[in-house]
Formats: C-alpha cells, structure tokens, sequence
C-alpha cells in the first residue's frame, strides 16, 4: 500500500510538473502561436533528456559518488540542449550567449526540478528503510529481553508449588490453576505489545499469591493496589521485573512492599525491600533492572521515569504516562 501510494505521488508530481511548464513556456515566454511554436516540437526531446538523466546518470554517479564529474556531464547537457533549441529547433540566429540568456532556462527548470525530486525521494526511502531496520532492532531486543524474564517467573512458580506438594497437597490443586492462568499470560499474551492492565495486573496478583506462599515465616509481604481504572493497555512483564526483583534480592526475615496505584492515566510501581549491601554491586543483581529500562526507552520513550534508591531499603519507582 505504502509502495502505490509513493509511486502514485511521483506520478502527480511528474504530470502537474509537465502541465506549468508547458503553460509558461506557451503563454508567459513566447511570441509564437501554438503551432508556430518549435518549443512543442523539442518538448519530446526535453522528455527523454530529463527522464535520461533521472533513470540512468543520476543512479549511476550517485552511486560511484562522482558528485563533480556529474556536475560537469549536467552542466554540459544543459548547454547542448540549448543550442540545440536555438539553432535546429527556434533557428532565431542569434549568438551562443543571447541564445543562453533567452532559453537556457527551457532545458535547466526541468532538469533541476526532477533531479530534485529524484534526490527527495531517494533521501525518503533510506530514512524509510533506517526506520525499518531500527524498528525491527528494537522488536528483536524486546523479545529478547521478554524471554530473560519469562523463565525466571515460571520456575519461581513451579519450585513453590513442588515445595507444597510435598508438606500441603491440598493447596496445589488451586496452585496449578494460578500457574495455568500465568503460562498463558507468559505464553501468549505477552506477545503482543500490549495487553489490558486487567491481565496484567491478574497475572501479578497469581505472582504475588505464589511469593505470599513460598515466603511463609521467612519474609512479610505488603501488597497495596490503588487502581481507579483498568480500561488502559500497558507493554506486558514490566511490573514483573521490579517486583521479582524485590523478592530475589531481599534479605530473610525482612520486609517486602509493593504498592501499584493507577490514577488520571498515570501508572505508580513503588517496591522496596531490605537488600544486603554488599550485593548490590554485582553483575546479577544489576541485569533485571537494566533490561527494564532498556525496554522502557524502547516502549515508552519521554512517557516515563524509573528511579533507583538505595538508602535504607532498596527503593525502585516506575511511573508510566498511558
């Protein structure tokens, strides 16, 4: 669709071209008649000089770079084109620079205007591939940085439902399902680029309900929701990152709080949590933060903030503009 829509554009731009010019060049800058006039009989010559230059030199020295030899070629086609139109086509009789003076221009407007607009267009599609290939980079790295989160998650699952199945059997039944509902959202919802923040916020819930679980006597967990509407979308396991990472990297016996509150189109992700300071500074604990605000520039570029604070507790703030 995109390729007619360029092509078709050309196409006016080369015909309503053709129409002024043959309108100046018969009513504003010439003495003869219609069929007196031997403009109309080089106008087809003008053609295939014009469209010569577009199809085959421009190409071929844009491509070598030979940017003066065809400044040269341009310039000496101009000229001969010229003299061509005076001494066989007008036969006015006058010298080379009356002749330059009076009708240079018929060959020159042509010429410049379409080599102009062969470099327009040529100059779009390169952005229009640039931006091609740099959205593709940026869907790659996406899923790239989605398929290092999803495995993380999932596992945590499964441990906490194997640990339960062996000292509380009657709890994995419901377990299974919660799992069941987060492979789908990991599996196939994910995918997409976003989703509703009701899935979103679901698939969070089952994360929390399995970590309020695996930490039972270990950790105390504080999970607050504030949401005023569900009715947004929201790139898929953003949260997820912030929030794992609080429970990966807490202390034991220590105190976790998450707190996601949704007003006015404006997402708040507030998790702190008590971290060992000498931690902090390796290579694992830095990665999921670090591919979370990679895929932050890369989603919502200028429409958030995410900040770290490392005082008392481990603090890690999001804020989305939907």
């Amino acid at each position: 669709m995109t390729f007619v829509k360029k092509h078709t554009s050309q196409i006016l731009v080369h015909i309503l071209f053709w129409m002024l010019f043959v309108f100046v060049s018969l009513f504003l800058f010439s003495d003869f008649y219609w069929k007196e006039n031997p403009f109309l009989q080089y106008l087809a010559l003008l053609v295939i000089i014009v469209y010569g230059n577009n199809f085959l030199l421009l190409p071929f020295f844009v491509r070598k770079k030979m940017y003066i030899l065809y400044t040269f070629v341009f310039a000496v086609i101009s000229f001969l084109a010229t003299q061509l139109y005076c001494y066989t086509f007008a036969k006015c009789g006058c010298t080379i620079f009356k002749c330059l003076s009076d009708y240079l221009w018929q060959s020159l407007v042509p010429l410049i205007f379409f080599s102009f607009i062969w470099v327009l267009y040529r100059f779009i599609d390169k952005e229009n591939e640039v931006e091609a290939i740099k959205k593709e980079h940026a869907e790659m790295e996406l899923k790239f940085l989605k398929s290092q989160i999803n495995p993380h998650v999932l596992f945590n699952n499964l441990n906490t439902i194997y640990s339960y199945s062996l000292e509380k059997p009657n709890e994995v039944p419901e377990m299974i399902l919660m799992l069941s509902d987060n492979l789908k959202h990991v599996l196939y919802e994910s995918n997409s680029k976003t989703i509703s923040l009701e899935k979103e916020v679901h698939f969070i819930d089952n994360y929390m309900k399995f970590q309020k679980l695996r930490t039972e006597g270990t950790k105390h967990v504080d999970y607050k929701k504030d949401i005023d509407s569900y009715n947004y979308q929201i790139a898929p396991l953003l949260l997820i990152t912030i929030i794992e990472n609080a429970f990966k990297h807490s202390t034991l016996h220590s105190d976790v709080s998450i707190t996601i509150k949704v007003e006015k189109g404006v997402l708040e992700c507030i998790c702190e949590n008590d971290y060992d300071e000498e931690k902090v500074s390796t290579t694992d604990f830095r990665i999921g933060l670090q591919n979370l605000e990679k895929r932050l520039e890369l989603i919502y570029k200028d429409h958030y903030e995410f900040r770290i604070d490392k005082n008392d507790k481990f603090k890690v703030y999001l804020k989305l503009n939907f």
